[in-house]
């Protein structure tokens, strides 16, 4: 996801190098890069990358898909044919440098929500990438009972890392049996066929939804709510949140819901 402008003050880290590109849709891909060994953030934040045009940096921020813990860095990125980074992302190869910011930030981190019982992930197209990071993290289970993972796409062939979500990741030896007890994903598309149809703010006000889950319906006192993606979807849910009088968080005071508002798809 690219989001612009560059947070102010960016300071920049030697030049990584790309070691893996796999192209998903002709309009979506992801790749990873060597990890600057000074490099750290917490899972769910978003950091700056970019290349070098004219030996000028150009930046944009993206959030990590991969965790706080692994050796490398992954990013997942739709492709936009005029747009000024995505245009030469998508032509990477592997071997090729890349920049990456030395420092992360981001509201969808823990620390920003308040205790409850479950959490819901919300996110559509490439906001689904910080999401992939806290369904690996530990402190998500052990902060809270079920995670529901919830991630809208237009198309089937766009969800994204869907094979390991539900097939690799439960046989991970260090956190599989707590992604197998505690985590639900539920892909859905609003363009074609497919199991689940459907925009998220439509399914999430249905009680189809949580009967499709296995879940109770929304609790206002125990959910908690972390959104990225589209801006329609981020507007739909600041309603309903209100309506139920729950209070969004941010840096400064922990809240019921997060929105990441550093993106706007294109």
């Amino acid at each position: 996801m690219e989001a612009d402008p560059p947070p102010h003050g960016v300071k920049l880290a030697r030049r990584n190098t790309v070691l893996s590109v796999r192209h998903w849709t002709d309009t979506l891909f992801s790749f990873t890069t060597t990890r600057d060994a000074s490099f750290r953030f917490k899972n769910g934040q978003f950091t700056m990358i970019g290349v070098a045009v004219d030996q000028r940096p150009l930046l944009r921020a993206y959030s990590v898909a991969s965790t706080n813990y692994d050796e490398n860095l992954e990013f997942l990125s739709i492709k936009v044919p005029d747009g000024p980074l995505t245009s030469r992302l998508q032509n990477l190869r592997v071997g090729d440098p890349i920049i990456v910011g030395k420092k992360a930030t981001g509201t969808l981190v823990l620390d920003n929500l308040n205790a409850g019982r479950r959490l819901f992930l919300l996110g559509t197209g490439t906001g689904l990438a910080p999401f992939l990071s806290l369904i690996r993290d530990p402190e998500v289970y052990e902060r809270f009972e079920t995670v529901v993972l919830v991630h809208g796409c237009r198309q089937v062939a766009e969800l994204a890392y869907g094979e390991r979500i539900q097939r690799e990741l439960p046989a991970d030896e260090f956190i599989g049996e707590m992604i197998s007890r505690q985590l639900i994903y539920y892909p859905t598309v609003t363009r074609e066929p497919f199991r689940n149809r459907g925009r998220i703010t439509d399914l999430f006000l249905s009680a189809q939804f949580f009967s499709d889950i296995g879940q109770p319906t929304f609790d206002a006192a125990g959910d908690k709510f972390m959104l990225c993606g589209s801006p329609q979807m981020l507007a739909d849910f600041k309603p309903i949140f209100s309506r139920y009088g729950l209070r969004e968080g941010n840096h400064g005071e922990a809240g019921d819901y997060l929105i990441e508002k550093a993106f706007v798809e294109k």
